[in-house]
């Protein structure tokens, strides 16, 4: 199999269809289109759905992460010839959740900003979802809350992110029951219908949600969240001085800790391993030590 039908299959998956790929490849459809039948025709297998976005089959999964390890070591080799400019920039996708991103992450975009052989690619999903993007091959790394190492991958432990159960006091005032607050009766807001957090919550109080608002972004959450839209669990780090203030409050003295790690594809590469030094060293400072921060 050719190195150039590789890059057409790993440019489908980035762009999700033929033509995207074909833009960033700089040839025509046509041309893309060959190349994956050529692909498909040596394996005997199809590598692509051709869906909206295209997605890799089983058989083109395999390929992908053949595809992405090649490209990371094919320009780091040119790098070792003293021949950088020929190795170019190397694309480094890595699956993050909303809350990482919208939070300690950036302190991982802030030093990838200063390299200058790679460009960072960011695929966000939900920390229980991530290790199928790595599975995949979508993506070389990833945040996820699944210490078991993905095939092919090794797993480091990174801390633990803390959510409380916050509301504005009006919204918790009107909800008032007794002591406590009526969970039944009370708005809650979720991220999207992957997050499971608050429903978790609820259950370990018996109670089920009525009222349940959706915000699919991290920052528009917590904003909806202090406009007293609902109630809903929050990272601790995007409380501020919420707390202090009165702008938001408690509705428990508990909360739920969310464990994360950093799994990455086993390869010998040093922008992969310096990516890798990055996260860890952003998480560290920021999260709540696991029990054990031993790599796996």
């Amino acid at each position: 199999m050719q190195t150039d039908h590789l890059r057409t299959l790993a440019a489908i998956v980035d762009e999700g269809s033929f033509d995207g790929a074909a833009y960033e490849l700089r040839i025509t459809p046509s041309a893309v289109s060959q190349r994956i039948k050529a692909l498909e025709a040596g394996v005997g297998q199809v590598v692509v759905e051709r869906t909206s976005p295209c997605r890799p089959t089983r058989a083109g999964e395999v390929l992908l992460r053949l595809a992405r390890q090649q490209e990371v070591l094919h320009r780091e080799v040119w790098d070792e010839l003293g021949a950088g400019s020929a190795g170019g920039r190397v694309p480094l996708t890595v699956a993050v959740n909303a809350d990482s991103l919208a939070t300690w992450f950036t302190e991982v975009i802030a030093t990838a900003a200063s390299w200058d052989d790679t460009t960072l690619r960011l695929r966000v999903d939900d920390q229980d979802h991530t290790a199928s993007l790595l599975r995949s091959g979508e993506v070389l790394g990833g945040i996820t809350s699944r210490p078991g190492p993905v095939s092919g991958c090794r797993s480091i432990p990174l801390g633990l992110m803390r959510y409380v159960p916050v509301a504005t006091p009006a919204l918790r005032d009107r909800h008032r029951l007794g002591r406590s607050v009526g969970w039944a009766t009370m708005p809650v807001v979720r991220f999207n219908a992957k997050d499971d957090l608050q429903q978790a919550f609820l259950a370990a109080r018996g109670a089920v949600p009525g009222t349940v608002h959706e915000v699919p972004a991290s920052e528009a959450y917590a904003a909806a969240i202090r406009a007293g839209l609902g109630w809903g669990m929050l990272p601790s780090q995007q409380l501020g001085d919420a707390l202090e203030t009165g702008a938001l409050v408690r509705l428990s003295r508990e909360h739920l800790d969310v464990p994360l790690h950093w799994q990455v594809w086993r390869m010998e590469s040093g922008r992969v391993g310096r990516l890798t030094d990055t996260v860890v060293a952003a998480a560290r400072r920021a999260l709540r030590h696991l029990p054990s921060t031993s790599p796996g």
